[in-house]
């Protein structure tokens, strides 16, 4: 019995990653294939080929984000952009909506932003207890004001086993315990729940100060 046990184990430890991979992969690419309903009915693949080909809404989806990102980085490009943000923005209830992605978008996505930089070590939820955590930023406006311009830092807690969901908190800096890890490696640790161990722990610097201090 203990062996077969122990096949059972190894056999669901080989094969569950692979099966959930491949349900991941396969739904991706499913929502992407849907990319292709917007070109007309006589140029569908199906139409085209006689069959269904998997992963060509993929490959479709990745040239219209190519074509739009190209035509928004030229000067008529920027200004057709602009008015479209603009006129967003005065269509009540999509304004908030529009607005609020747009800023958190622009944050994660921009080449110089600081979101999801850094893998941090903070206690949470309570002192005592350490949880792996992302730097999201500084606080700003009233909530600066209000910590009296104290060296805190805005930080995502992610959940596990999954890190879509978590916890904006903000923490002071000397609390926080900055980790030589990638946030891919983080985020590797958390969806494993502690399984998967990489990188070490270095102190978390403050921003003005000297390199020769970290």
């Amino acid at each position: 019995m203990s062996a077969l046990r122990k096949w059972l184990l190894s056999g669901l430890l080989t094969l569950v990653p692979l099966v959930i991979t491949l349900w991941v992969l396969d739904w991706v690419v499913s929502t992407l294939d849907q990319t292709l309903r917007i070109l007309p009915e006589h140029w569908q693949p199906q139409q085209l080929f006689g069959v269904h080909v998997p992963g060509l809404g993929v490959l479709f989806a990745l040239l219209i984000v190519l074509t739009i990102g190209a035509l928004a980085s030229n000067f008529i490009g920027n200004k057709l952009v602009n008015w479209w943000h603009a006129l967003l923005h005065r269509i009540p209830v999509v304004r908030s909506i529009y607005s609020g992605v747009k800023q958190v978008s622009d944050t994660l996505f921009s080449e110089k932003g600081n979101a999801f930089r850094k893998a941090l070590l903070v206690q949470w939820p309570r002192e005592g207890m350490w949880t792996v955590a992302f730097l999201t930023g500084a606080p700003g406006g009233d909530v600066a004001r209000h910590l009296n311009g104290q060296d805190y830092v805005s930080v995502f807690v992610p959940t596990a086993p999954n890190p879509t969901g978590g916890y904006f908190v903000m923490v002071h800096k000397r609390d926080c315990v900055e980790l030589t890890m990638s946030v891919d490696e983080a985020l590797t640790y958390v969806i494993s729940m502690g399984v998967i161990v990489p990188g070490g722990p270095k102190s978390l610097q403050p921003a003005d100060a000297p390199a020769s201090q970290a």
